[in-house]
């Protein structure tokens, strides 16, 4: 059985869809029962063939007072346009990784991305609750597929610092799923590739079902509320498979301006690189494209083109497409173990920018037939469907990271890693995992353990900085990746020993288990003592 979350409905709930390069705003509207995607004044970018979006970018006015320029408002004035440190975009791709190289500082404090993020949904929210004060109630954040626990956790973190009372998760292309309304009982397949990940899931949705029982619990910063019953009948969303990769298309920007750097001597600045991106809009919807910039202030004129021949030749030489299709192994693979074949899978949903491009259309259509691909809304789908989780929506998910325990290897001489909750667990977990752990020297005062979130055995992407550029590269290490949850001071140790330990015996046993909001818990208790020394607590909130 996979995990079965069961949420209340709110009246008024809100989602937000947090892209790498734009971000959607959704509400539920509770007189014609959908939800409607939201324009805010100055920051919302409105063109004719796409809903309101608000551009993910961010210029610093004060870094020490927290003064930023967000959105549209950033581009009307031309700010995204210089080479100025002050300017941000791709930013979240760097919230919860570790960056290669120095980060910028501003204003005498060095200023990190998950700062920078913070800032943008601050004043997002902000204007949301001036016309609303109750956006504070319920809000519903996507996150990608292949985002570790820290991503999500500084969510919380924001959330919390907003005073948000009630904050919910749900990853982005199960969210998709729900926002194209099909009818009951379908497997989709979902293929989400926006500006900076690409997330492949499939969700099966079932008929409503009767329930009797409280449509709780949600998280409020590590306490358990319950909601009260109601009588509707809730869909239920089951996710079978998933898969992601660091891939987007700012990934592809920047291999366009990297091929007119080497080809025409281009300077990559902010303004080629957003040269480079109209290029790869326009191809999208004629087979050439060009752009054409003169400086009337410094007489520095420059002509691109390009066509679908010549950008296709250029995924290719970045093995575009085999990523592509690893991730699409991995999710046919996973489906084949709960005996579901391709023929099984009703409709394929296209989300995302980069997914709009003819090539990666091209390359879907070689797994699956042209009628069950659909591609109408590949901007509102995520937030509008992860508003269904404020509206009763029941959803049965599991992990895509397995957690494990920091151990000395000594066949390698190495620190390595050892699982203790394995990627397909579902959750929130009925049953805990228990660890007996006992002293190592005489007199032990404490006893330490190091926990990580551990991603698969495939090659690794590096976020980095090239220049004033935030771009990212494959490192073909094809080991795990880990992401440790308590290394820092402070945090590795679990129990305190009194009176200390000595070797020869088991003195504490560790219980860990995932809840409904995906966070690893753990419980500590003192054999020798015999008492409880940590109970239920979050991981990635030790101290």
């Amino acid at each position: 059985m996979q995990a079965l979350t069961l949420l209340p409905v709110y009246s008024m709930a809100y989602a937000i869809d947090f892209g790498t390069s734009n971000t959607v705003i959704t509400r539920w509207n509770q007189a014609t029962q959908q939800p409607e995607t939201l324009a805010l004044p100055g920051i919302t970018w409105k063109a004719a063939q796409n809903p309101p979006l608000i551009p993910s970018l961010v210029y610093v006015e004060d870094a020490g007072q927290g003064q930023v320029l967000v959105g549209q408002t950033v581009r009307d004035r031309a700010l995204d346009l210089t080479n100025d440190p002050r300017f941000f975009r791709n930013f979240k791709r760097g919230i919860g990784s570790s960056i290669q190289g120095f980060l910028p500082e501003l204003d005498g404090q060095t200023v990190r991305f998950e700062q920078v993020g913070q800032w943008f949904l601050t004043q997002i929210i902000q204007q949301l609750k001036a016309s609303d004060p109750e956006v504070t109630q319920s809000l519903t954040f996507t996150v990608p597929v292949d985002s570790f626990e820290s991503y999500r956790l500084w969510l919380g973190q924001v959330s919390e610092a907003l005073q948000i009372e009630h904050v919910r998760m749900l990853d982005e292309p199960t969210a998709a799923a729900l926002g194209y309304g099909l009818t009951e009982q379908q497997t989709l397949l979902v293929i989400d590739f926006g500006g900076g990940t690409l997330d492949l899931s499939l969700v099966q949705l079932d008929r409503a079902i009767e329930t009797s029982k409280p449509l709780g619990f949600v998280l409020k910063w590590g306490q358990k509320n319950f909601a009260q019953e109601s009588a509707q009948k809730p869909k239920l969303a089951r996710v079978l498979a998933k898969a992601g990769q660091n891939l987007g298309g700012s990934d592809i920007d920047n291999w366009l301006v990297d091929y007119f750097a080497a080809t025409q001597d281009l300077v990559i600045s902010p303004l080629t690189i957003r040269l480079a991106e109209r290029l790869k809009i326009q191809l999208s919807l004629q087979p050439q494209a060009q752009e054409v910039y003169f400086n009337d202030e410094t007489f520095d004129s420059f002509e691109l083109q390009l066509t679908r021949t010549q950008f296709e030749d250029i995924l290719k030489q970045h093995q575009f497409f085999e990523r592509l299709d690893d991730c699409m192994t991995q999710v046919l693979q996973q489906a084949r173990r709960q005996g579901l074949e391709m023929g099984d899978i009703d409709a394929v949903l296209l989300v995302g920018g980069t997914a709009q491009i003819p090539a990666v259309q091209s390359w879907v259509q070689q797994y699956f037939d042209a009628s069950k691909i659909r591609c109408e809304k590949p901007f509102e789908a995520i937030a509008q469907g992860a508003l269904q989780l404020s509206q009763g929506l029941e959803l049965k998910d599991f992990l895509y990271h397995s957690y494990g325990v920091r151990y000395w290897d000594r066949r390698n001489n190495c620190h390595n890693w050892h699982p203790i909750i394995k990627a397909g667990q579902s959750y929130p977990m009925s049953e805990p995992v228990e660890l007996f752990l006992g002293a190592s020297l005489e007199n032990q005062p404490s006893i330490e353990l190091i926990l990580g979130e551990l991603g698969g055995a495939a090659d690794q992407t590096e976020v980095y900085f090239d220049g004033d550029r935030l771009v990212t590269r494959r490192v073909g290490s094809q080991q795990t990746q880990v992401q440790p949850l308590n290394d820092r001071d402070g945090a590795r140790n679990i129990a305190k020993l009194d009176p200390p330990g000595n070797p020869g015996s088991d003195r504490i046993k560790v219980q860990f288990r995932v809840d409904d909001q995906r966070f690893l818990r753990i419980t500590v208790e003192d054999l020798l003592a015999l008492n409880t020394l940590l109970e239920d607590q979050p991981v990635v909130q030790l101290s």
